[in-house]
């Protein structure tokens, strides 16, 4: 850890990294039919497409627009992925989840205090970008739990 990471830097990555820890636990013990399955209703999302899209989102955001660093996100096409099993998101996240905890901790209150140009919201702080990506997981991880309840009670027993 660098020697004066700012305290909101240290304060948002305990929370980011703990919902992403949290949505990608939602995933254990599901066979493929349970992490592809939709809820009935419209605009409703797959746990293995909110995993997706989540990591996504907090990677395009943190590390791109944040850090200037590469990012392979395709959104649209994480709305239509399908996985076999979790392991392959599971370890996306652990190199995800580094890469992340590295660079928050990195931040300096100036940093937070910097313009960034964000895809699309414009121009916006660092410390803008930290509340986006924790509000926006927060947010599908509350999803993410009660579709797996919903899946969970779905599934014959």
């Amino acid at each position: 850890m660098p020697k004066n990471p700012s305290r909101e830097a240290i304060l948002f990555c305990r929370y980011i990294l703990s919902s992403l820890d949290r949505l990608v636990q939602c995933l254990d013990g599901l066979d493929e039919n349970q992490l592809n399955w939709q809820p009935p209703a419209p605009h409703a999302n797959s746990l293995y497409t909110l995993v997706v899209h989540t990591l996504g989102n907090a990677e395009e955001n943190l590390l791109l627009t944040l850090f200037d660093q590469p990012s392979s996100r395709n959104r649209e096409q994480e709305f239509v992925m399908k996985g076999q099993s979790a392991d392959a998101l599971i370890a996306q996240w652990q190199a995800l989840r580094e890469r992340l905890q590295k660079t928050l901790l990195s931040l300096s209150s100036g940093d937070l205090e910097q313009e960034h140009l964000h895809p699309r919201r414009g121009s916006i702080t660092g410390l803008d970008i930290l509340i986006v990506v924790a509000r926006h997981a927060a947010e599908h991880l509350g999803q993410a739990e009660l579709t797996r309840d919903l899946v969970l009670a779905s599934t014959p027993r």
